[in-house]
């Protein structure tokens, strides 16, 4: 039996949460400016820059996928602390580096130091894990949820102005937000891995795709994991081309763009924060998904379809909020299913996995967009990215229900009474 850590005061939770929410602030803060920074760089189209966008988003994945399960490891042999600080000043230094690039190449390398280091949300991730009892991992997962959109609130407003100045400020404000977070976490977050929670260090367990195969013993969380790709896979979608996509079919300036991705945090923060935490309980891990896939789904298909009016983004961007439920649900399944001294490991797992997809869902969206928002003899259809991700969230439910289908029947029962099926670890 393992000892609990330490309950954490008030300072290292607000912390937690800060990483996350400041994060995205940092990350949020440039999204705007992207296309105009792009194309003063290298003379090139939007469609040609969207591209050029999807390989700075490529490299910077393709290097959290290969360090973040080392990362992981690391902090379960040394702890949370020390990989979260570090984590954190390397995010520091290359939003710096890309403020000051002159050319496009440093960005590229901007983008590869960052990706290397890319290990924050997943270490507050395994925190979560460790402080919360099994029946909380769910809702405090959606708390981490919440943080993410309300930094998805504030980043994009704050650059989308800031870059209508210079499209370099957002860079040197995001590098001064992660910084005065670092010195936060530095005097305020404690160690929460006990000495007899910590584990050796070991290169089985460290490579990236070693910790995906220890944590898919179970059957639960192999499908799950399955799902999560595809889930993942469909929403780097909006990331990786909708500041290119407003600019292309809207004709919207950086503020247009930072007000317009404000709005998708502040549903985001709505749902997750109150609306995920309190229906979850009451419907289950394994509905939420499904309800989440399915509304995230439609208004996928919406953002491809409607015309520039104001009243339908509203109202499409609300509803896809609702696939919020998906990724704290898919969290708490896999959390439920792993063993408390391999949190770590699930965390750098998932890490892995969402790296994959920001690495190649940003690639190949961004050359769908380019296909298709400059044909020439034929319309522009820059939407066209949204319909493909749609079919792949419906394609996603196919490994989703195979997992829930592996639950013991008397799980299966027990969700029929409102609790989830993956109360109970499944066999492997």
């Amino acid at each position: 039996m393992f000892r609990r850590a330490p309950k954490p005061d008030g300072r290292a939770l607000l912390f937690v949460f800060l990483t996350v929410f400041m994060s995205m602030i940092g990350m949020g803060i440039i999204i705007p400016v992207m296309p105009e920074l792009i194309m003063s760089l290298t003379g090139r189209s939007e469609a040609d820059s969207a591209a050029l966008n999807g390989y700075l988003l490529f490299v910077y994945a393709v290097m959290q996928f290969i360090m973040s399960p080392i990362l992981g490891a690391l902090s379960d042999r040394f702890g949370r602390r020390p990989i979260l600080l570090l984590s954190l000043l390397a995010y520091a230094l290359d939003y710096l580096l890309m403020a000051l690039a002159p050319t496009y190449a440093l960005l590229f390398l901007g983008r590869m130091l960052s990706g290397g280091f890319a290990a924050t949300y997943a270490t507050a991730n395994a925190f979560i894990a460790d402080i919360s009892p099994p029946e909380k991992r769910a809702a405090n997962f959606g708390l981490m949820g919440a943080a993410f959109g309300l930094g998805f609130i504030i980043g994009p407003a704050i650059g989308g102005w800031v870059g209508s100045f210079d499209p370099r400020y957002p860079f040197l404000l995001a590098s001064a937000v992660v910084f005065a977070n670092l010195l936060f976490g530095y005097l305020v977050f404690p160690e929460t891995v006990t000495a007899e929670r910590r584990r050796p260090f070991q290169w089985r367990r460290a490579n990236p795709l070693g910790g995906l195969i220890s944590v898919s013993k179970h059957k639960v969380v192999f499908g799950v994991l399955m799902a999560y790709f595809l889930m993942q896979f469909s929403h780097h979608a909006l990331t990786a081309v909708w500041a290119f996509f407003a600019k292309a079919k809207y004709g919207w300036d950086e503020a247009q763009i930072g007000w317009s991705i404000s709005y998708v945090g502040l549903t985001a923060a709505f749902m997750q924060g109150l609306v995920v935490r309190r229906t979850i309980p009451q419907i289950g891990e394994t509905r939420a998904v499904i309800i989440g896939i399915a509304a995230m789904s439609v208004s996928m298909v919406g953002y491809a379809l409607f015309s520039p009016n104001w009243i339908a983004l509203l109202a499409w961007v609300t509803l896809g909020s609702a696939g919020g439920f998906m990724m704290p649900g898919m969290q708490g399944i896999m959390s439920r299913a792993t063993p408390a001294d391999s949190q770590g490991e699930l965390q750098g797992a998932i890490a892995s996995l969402m790296s994959l997809t920001m690495a190649f869902s940003p690639l190949t969206m961004t050359q769908i967009f380019k296909h298709y928002a400059d044909r020439e003899g034929a319309p522009d259809f820059p939407g066209a990215p949204f319909i493909v991700s749609a079919i792949i969230l419906l394609v996603a439910l196919i490994p989703f229900a195979w997992a829930m289908r592996q639950v013991p029947p008397k799980a299966e029962s027990a969700d029929k009474r409102g609790m989830d099926p993956a109360a109970k670890p499944a066999t492997p």
